[in-house]
């Protein structure tokens, strides 16, 4: 667990999609997000007050969290000194980088010296076992997407939050670094071995109450050419009663992969469906989230909405422009 509250280190970025981290932790955890730090040359603002780590722990902030994702997910030798600076003020440190904080010489000195905790959310701390394909009880929802980076987080914070005002019992399960900062807690499934992909979503989403509900992020794309097998383990291993389906209306290729077309929304469907129905024969989908920001005019976009819900026989929102009502209404009815 990462003790919350948070100041988020921006760096020395100008580059609004290099801090989507620090972003998503302020858009869906506000009231944890206490300030945030930035270095010389950062011109991003999250809106936050600017505090030193000192001014921070002055103000009961007791994380700070690195909310970068830079080219190879790398400690910047940049950064070294200001978070050497959190620690010693007494901060612990929280990243989701691919390179440890831990095997960084000059923090772990520091963190040691100070009695300070560096959390590598990428990192496995604690070995899983290879999936059961046991029915577990409870109920699972599991985002699943088109492409990577089309918006499954949101949708599934989104749905969690609108199933938490309706009174229904429901936790979100984070499986990526921005969502277990979001959470407090999960597993970055896609630094788990592949064999124990599945394995390590049972853990995440273990037996419950016959009516609660986990809400799994979902990760990649069965249809991406190289992160499609984390996606697989993740369906196999949260045995979703449940699907979303989720898509960029801006894309008609796969990201970075122009040979790789988007593949239409009822196959999608279709391949989702039987990949989920190896571990539970109940599987369905329960509805559709499209991100609509290439899309300026409302009123087109709300009508791309109502040609995908034609299309798919299924209630089709933006979590942002519409929120997820017309979702959770066919999940629960």
């Amino acid at each position: 667990m990462i003790a919350a509250p948070y100041l988020l280190f921006l760096g020395a970025e100008d580059d609004r999609h290099n801090i989507k981290t620090a972003s998503g932790v302020a858009r869906w955890r506000p009231q944890d997000c206490v300030g945030q730090l930035r270095m010389d040359g950062c011109t991003l603002d999250l809106g936050l007050p600017d505090l030193t780590p000192e001014e921070a722990v002055r103000q009961g902030v007791r994380t700070l969290v690195i909310g970068v994702v830079n080219f190879g997910g790398v400690i910047d030798p940049r950064w070294e000194e200001p978070l050497e600076r959190a620690l010693v003020a007494g901060l612990d440190i929280a990243a989701g980088l691919h390179v440890r904080l831990n095997d960084n010489d000059r923090l772990s000195r520091a963190a040691r010296a100070h009695g300070r905790t560096l959390h590598d959310i990428r990192q496995p701390t604690t070995p899983f076992p290879v999936g059961s394909g046991r029915k577990r009880s409870g109920r699972r929802l599991l985002t699943v997407g088109t492409d990577c980076a089309v918006g499954k987080m949101y949708a599934s914070l989104a749905i969690t939050r609108e199933m938490q005002a309706r009174g229904i019992d429901a936790d979100f399960r984070a499986t990526g670094q921005t969502g277990i900062f979001i959470a407090g807690s999960g597993i970055c499934v896609d630094a788990v071995v592949s064999d124990f992909i599945s394995g390590a979503t049972e853990q995440l989403s273990p037996d419950a109450a016959p009516d609660h509900w986990d809400i799994v992020e979902g990760q990649g794309s069965l249809f991406h050419p190289a992160y499609a097998g984390v996606t697989l383990g993740l369906v196999h291993g949260s045995q979703p009663d449940a699907m979303v389906l989720c898509h960029d209306l801006g894309r008609t290729t796969i990201d970075g992969y122009p040979d790789y077309p988007i593949r239409p929304l009822t196959d999608a469907i279709e391949t989702y469906l039987a990949a989920a129905r190896l571990t539970n024969g109940g599987a369905r989908f329960v509805g559709a989230c499209f991100n609509t920001s290439s899309i300026a005019d409302e009123d087109a976009a709300r009508a791309a909405l109502a040609r995908a819900a034609q299309e798919t026989g299924l209630p089709c929102c933006d979590p942002v422009r519409t929120g997820v009502a017309p979702i959770v209404d066919a999940l629960t009815g």
